[in-house]
């Protein structure tokens, strides 16, 4: 069996003053410490070796239990990564005080114990923290008990009895909202854009709820975050990026006022940019796009927003985006200076990266090397993408990375090639029921292309692809297509003997895509 890294996973997640702290924390502990011998032994190395573990420590005792000795270090991390962040987050802050209104009542130490309770529920109020007001309201009940057995009735019952009912309704409406968020998460995540009418069907189901389209059914600032997110995320499920940007943008100007949640929700706060800044760019809003980048980048250099979640977060949105701002501009010249800093950050990622956000950088990769005009960077990132065994995930990428397999080979001038994967991606839309009639014409004009022999015979064939292509476009469900990869454009740089770049700014500058 392959030995677990779970525990170099965890050490190489620490931060210096973690990793010092750990070391200060030990110093508490009594007796042999070879679990901190382990401990650097793990964090000098870069991918995680076990049997050079065990060649290192062959003549020590301890290593014949090393399982054991890596369980132990493992939760000692645990421990002493919980008293260093104890007090770094609201939760963290309020779960302590509970604790300790726990020991004080276990003492009998009631004044005490109301005193921090009435603190630790203004806090609790302020952060709209409903569960853990919630378990405080508990509290507050056996203390009132204890009052009234010692003679005190000065405590209004009613009004806590009210006051634990709103909170409980609070409740319900957030787990509401949350419920609704997760369920168009779910249409997004797995397939992208709605395509067919069972997906418009659940997207439809989401829009129209009556938490969706009331007014002031959100109960707190919190839930209204997640109300106008699931608006914003409906309205992009269904390409309307006028109406997503403006929702995305009332979630930014919520958190922006309450500077306590924003700081608590740190990352809704870098998804709602990222969101507003690929609807800017969808919308031809170029310079508010990168504006939005610079302001996702600067946020790391708050107190909040510290951490390697939400560096990883913002390395992953602003990259992506920006790769998209530039191809969507024609830029690829310009794209191509991004990639050290990205294949630096995907290594530095590891375990980290999400799948989705690898599929989209290997997608956003080989497009910006198609537009500078290098093919076998192109289909070398875009092999990574179609080699990939993901079944559920992103399966809009992977229908169009196929189509834009068939555009790749033919640049290559692979046309022999090209009457099997011809074959093979008709086989791939029959079989999910993806094919548009974009995604027909694209295929039957690529595999006569790619049986032409003559230049001219050529010509006609991408000029009347590009004509067919201009006709479809008119449909919106059709020009789906052009939010992966610009085929009109690649039909009219083959028309008028212009690079591909040449076309994309072309249409960049003109507000439409060509």
């Amino acid at each position: 069996m392959k030995p677990s890294t779970e525990l170099h996973d965890l050490v190489r997640s620490l931060t210096k003053s973690e990793k010092r702290f750990f070391k200060l924390h030990s110093t508490l502990q009594a007796g042999d410490k070879n679990y901190l011998r382990i401990f650097d032994a793990v964090d000098r190395q870069r991918t995680y070796d076990e049997e050079a573990l065990k060649r290192q420590f062959a003549k020590e005792t301890f290593i014949r239990h090393f399982p054991s000795e890596k369980n132990h270090l493992y939760k000692l991390i645990l421990k002493a990564l919980r008293a260093y962040h104890a007090e770094s987050t609201i939760s963290g802050i309020l779960k302590q005080e509970i604790k300790n209104i726990e020991i004080l009542y276990d003492k009998a130490l009631y004044k005490e114990c109301n005193k921090l309770l009435h603190r630790a529920k203004r806090i609790a109020r302020e952060n709209e923290k409903f569960y853990y007001l919630f378990e405080l309201l508990n509290w507050e009940k056996m203390l009132l008990e204890e009052a009234y057995e010692s003679g005190e009735f000065t405590k209004d019952l009613d009004a806590l009895i009210a006051e634990e009912s709103e909170v409980l309704e609070k409740l319900r409406n957030l787990a509401a909202y949350h419920i609704l968020y997760s369920k168009i998460n779910y249409v997004f995540r797995s397939g992208g854009y709605v395509r067919n009418e069972e997906e418009h069907a659940m997207v439809e189901e989401i829009a129209q709820h009556p938490l969706i389209v009331g007014k002031n059914t959100a109960l707190s600032h919190r839930a209204a975050t997640i109300c106008y997110y699931t608006q914003g995320f409906c309205a992009w499920a269904k390409r309307d990026w006028r109406t997503s940007l403006t929702k995305f943008l009332r979630v930014k100007e919520i958190l922006d006022r309450e500077k306590a949640l924003r700081a608590d929700l740190a990352k809704r706060y870098i998804r709602t940019l990222h969101y507003i800044i690929n609807a800017q760019i969808e919308l031809g809003e170029f310079k508010g796009a990168r504006e939005h980048i610079k302001l996702m980048r600067a946020m790391t250099d708050e107190p909040a927003f510290g951490g390697i979640q939400i560096a990883v977060q913002v390395f992953n949105a602003s990259y992506l985006s920006e790769l998209r701002l530039l191809d969507r501009m024609g830029e690829h010249t310009k794209a191509l200076e991004l990639v050290p800093a990205v294949l630096t950050g995907l290594e530095e990622e590891g375990p980290r990266l999400h799948k989705e956000h690898e599929l989209e950088f290997w997608w956003a990769l080989s497009c910006a090397y198609f537009g500078a005009g290098e093919m076998n960077k192109a289909l070398f990132w875009l092999n990574k993408l179609l080699n990939d065994t993901e079944p559920t995930l992103r399966q809009d990428l992977f229908t169009y990375a196929r189509l834009f397999n068939l555009v790749v080979h033919y640049e290559l001038g692979n046309f022999d090639l090209l009457e099997y994967i011809v074959r093979s991606t008709h086989r791939f839309l029959s079989k999910r029921h993806r094919a548009n009639e974009t995604e027909t014409v694209l295929i039957d004009h690529v595999k006569r292309l790619a049986r032409a022999t003559q230049p001219a015979v050529r010509r006609d064939l991408h000029r009347s692809l590009h004509e067919r292509l201009s006709e479809l476009m008119e449909d919106p469900q059709e020009r789906l297509a052009l939010k992966y990869f610009d085929f009109m454009a690649w039909s009219l740089s083959k028309v008028e003997g212009i690079t591909y770049s040449e076309a994309v700014q072309r249409g960049a500058r003109s507000g439409v895509q060509v």
